[in-house]
């Protein structure tokens, strides 16, 4: 059984009408989590199953999680598995260049997980230190996707 992007909308429909602020679905390939936002809209993490990874994104998997961060640095880390884009459409600016300045709330980029756009906020206030990842490039979840320096 594969969970398709309509199975996804139908599942964020009933849950819109719904009391319920959150579902978790496991199985063997996959973990879906939905949550309602602050706005009533629902952000959604997933992770799939990783059976049969290459030796080379295991080792990059492998590097980015032992990234030490100096003294100051923030790091802000991909929520859910997926692309990572920059900006909000292809053409359009990036959301933030090395040396723009972010609130904990500011948009930084977004990933797209089954054809849903996500926001990534930054997390904490700062200067973009450094962008570690290409635009359009997979990341996987808990990935650092940028460097913050604190105020």
């Amino acid at each position: 059984m594969n969970l398709t992007h309509d199975d996804v909308q139908e599942i964020i429909a009933i849950l819109n009408n719904s009391v319920f602020d959150e579902l978790k679905i496991e199985t063997d390939r996959f973990k879906l989590t939905l949550r309602r936002d602050r706005s009533g809209g629902w952000t959604q993490e997933t992770q799939t199953a990783r059976s049969g990874s290459s030796t080379a994104a295991a080792a990059a998997e492998k590097q980015a999680a032992t990234v030490t961060l100096e003294p100051g640095t923030v790091a802000v880390h991909a929520p859910l598995v997926g692309t990572f884009y920059r900006a909000p459409k292809p053409g359009a600016a990036p959301f933030v260049e090395i040396g723009s300045h972010v609130e904990e709330d500011t948009v930084v980029a977004i990933i797209e997980t089954m054809k849903l756009m996500n926001s990534v906020p930054a997390g904490a206030r700062g200067t973009i230190a450094e962008i570690c990842v290409d635009n359009a490039a997979f990341v996987q979840h808990g990935r650092i996707l940028m460097k913050l320096k604190a105020p």
